[in-house]
């Protein structure tokens, strides 16, 4: 018999990212990106990046004031896909920076759910 994995755990990381990109996705679409959404930024990404982990969150900032609750997604490329020089990694972060943008404005405008009725 197999012993049951956790269903919490504490995972201390030991090697922050390198470049993490976030884009706030839920506050202008109104809804969560579809996986097919997250490939589609995927494949897009690869053409700037060699190596790329993202995640589509649900986060919820909670606090005894206040309470938020979003959507987004986290694209993360590890310190050894990133370029030594300053001025190629400027570049590097400006161009996934216009296509997470691109990416999310084609996803918004073909689906787009209201956060108020008309």
């Amino acid at each position: 018999m197999q012993p049951e994995a956790p269903i919490a755990f504490v995972s201390r990381a030991t090697e922050p990212p390198g470049l993490e990109l976030r884009i706030n996705f839920g506050l202008f679409a109104g809804r969560e990106a579809t996986p097919a959404e997250i490939d589609q930024l995927g494949e897009t990404l690869l053409d700037t990046a060699p190596q790329v982990s993202i995640v589509s969150e649900n986060r919820h900032e909670i606090s005894h004031e206040s309470e938020a609750a979003l959507h987004q997604v986290v694209v993360e490329l590890s310190p050894d896909a990133l370029p030594a020089d300053y001025a190629r990694l400027d570049e590097l972060e400006q161009r996934l920076v216009v296509a997470a943008e691109l990416w999310a404005r084609d996803c918004i405008a073909e689906r787009h759910v209201g956060l108020t009725e008309p």
